[in-house]
């Protein structure tokens, strides 16, 4: 699956998160726990999904756009969503 995301974006995403959006490259995507991010009405269809990169559980919002995944944001999983993973698995 290929990925896309703004530069500036992953920028800000680094500064306030201290992940670069590139990591989504290494994101098992048939793997990905998936919901729809309904928080606002977006216009299209913006997923929260729940990736392991390296042994590590990590959060990305996304658009899947035919083959391309638009990455919105990717951040490492806090406590609360790591023990909401373990139990949805």
């Amino acid at each position: 699956m290929d990925i896309e995301f703004d530069p500036v974006k992953d920028a800000a995403n680094v500064a306030k998160h201290g992940v670069s959006m590139a990591l989504a490259e290494r994101i098992c995507w048939p793997d990905v726990l998936c919901m729809p991010d309904s928080r606002c009405d977006y216009g299209e269809l913006r997923e929260i999904g729940f990736a392991v990169i390296d042994e590590r559980l990590y959060v990305v919002v996304f658009v899947q756009r035919g083959e391309m995944m638009r990455i919105i944001s990717l951040r490492k999983a806090n406590r609360r969503e790591v023990k909401l993973y373990d139990e949805a698995i």
